[in-house]
């Protein structure tokens, strides 16, 4: 029997090569007067932004442009949204990676909702979002963060009281998101690997989650299988569409699942670092995959129980493994393994090398959460986890003074 579920996807999704050239086409079909957010300037002066711009001419559309740099913070969300205001804006269309991504998905709601946007964000302000918004379209240039295909949008603010917090609403989800993996090809290596391993992460928690159902598990599945085949291939050869296109679809279907069953202990530690410090997100991630899973698997074992979760990490073992017929174990054991060779053949940076000291830990773990995660891990097992990835150095906290 399937157990009942429910499941938010983006309005109308548009998936290959070449589909930026449906763009215009299709924003023709939501307004008349979009507002174009960018991101990297390396786009906005490339040809394919020369095409879309022509073609946006031919359809008889006029626009603005708005361009993102670095992670969005609500002060750029509000300048974004004032200049906008009485431009007649009646569609947003973000172009970029996700913090991109991110921006247009606030910019398109506050658009409408008015007032500066940190009323309404989790954790943060007190205002509930009504969820109205203008349409929205999502086109990725990086495959990771999966944004194109979740309810919300991601703010920050770094420094000693930084914080990342959540604009949510499931009417937030975009209207068509729109996929064209030659986007990212240009993506740089190290972006291309820090990206990778966001969409990785996500893909394994929410299937690990305990809000986990059947289609969320069907479609981390076989993102995970295009991991699988493409992770490391990608980030060693950039040019190569194939495995570019298994992330695109990877990071799709990881927006997907999170959206729908949420994340765990590596997302719960992740957005509160990266609030802390201007460390890349799939950085973060990268780090926290291998020591944070070899502690949940661990956890599981000494419940002594059959938990379903157990399971599902010998499924992830045979998904990276060419071994047939092992035991259960020895597949759990393989995975934790392999994501530990990946973090050391992706080179990985090291936490304390963007100056994350000791003194950072207790702070980090009051202000996180796994609360999707197989198991809930203590305080205690997470400042084991974070300490042992710390070499002595001096703290944010101390340096901020």
């Amino acid at each position: 029997m399937i157990t009942p579920f429910s499941l938010k996807t983006p309005g109308r999704i548009v998936f290959g090569a070449d589909s930026l050239n449906h763009l215009a086409e299709a924003m023709s079909g939501y307004g008349r007067r979009p507002l174009l957010v960018l991101g990297g300037r390396s786009f906005a002066a490339s040809e394919q932004f020369a095409k879309v711009c022509s073609s946006l001419q031919h359809k008889g559309l006029t626009w603005q442009t708005t361009q993102v740099s670095g992670e969005p913070s609500p002060s750029l969300i509000d300048q974004a949204v004032l200049a906008a205001a009485d431009a007649g804006i009646d569609l947003v269309v973000a172009i970029g990676g996700g913090a991109t991504l991110d921006a247009g998905k606030a910019i398109s709601a506050m658009l409408i909702e008015g007032g500066p946007v940190g009323r309404f964000l989790e954790g943060v302000g007190t205002a509930r979002p009504s969820g109205r918004k203008l349409p929205f379209i999502a086109v990725p240039t990086t495959a990771g963060t999966g944004s194109e295909a979740t309810a919300n949008a991601v703010l920050s603010e770094v420094g000693r009281r930084g914080y990342k917090k959540s604009l949510r609403h499931e009417c937030y989800l975009p209207d068509l998101a729109l996929i064209d993996p030659l986007l990212t090809l240009s993506c740089p290596p190290r972006l291309t690997v820090a990206c990778a391993m966001d969409c990785f992460t996500q893909l394994v928690e929410g299937y690990l989650s305990t809000k986990a159902s059947a289609p969320t598990d069907a479609l981390a599945l076989d993102g995970l299988r295009a991991v699988a085949r493409s992770l490391q291939p990608v980030c060693l050869d950039g040019g190569n569409l194939s495995a570019r296109s298994d992330l695109a679809y990877a990071a799709l279907l990881s927006g997907i699942v999170l959206a729908n069953a949420g994340l765990g202990s590596v997302h719960g530690l992740a957005g509160t670092i990266g609030g802390l410090a201007a460390i890349p997100h799939g950085v973060i991630c990268g780090s926290l995959m291998a020591p944070a899973n070899r502690l949940t698997l661990a956890r599981l074992r000494e419940t002594g129980q059959n938990h379903p979760a157990l399971g599902k990490y010998a499924v992830l073992g045979k998904i990276f493994s060419r071994k047939d017929r092992a035991g259960d174990q020895w597949y759990q054991d393989f995975f934790i393994a392999e994501l530990e060779r990946l973090s050391t053949a992706l080179q990985i940076p090291t936490l304390s090398t963007y100056g994350l000291g000791k003194d950072d830990i207790s702070p980090i773990i009051d202000a996180s959460d796994n609360k999707n995660n197989p198991l809930p891990l203590t305080k205690e097992e997470l400042t084991a986890l974070l300490t042992a990835l710390l070499t002595p150095a001096q703290s944010l906290s101390e340096s901020a003074g």
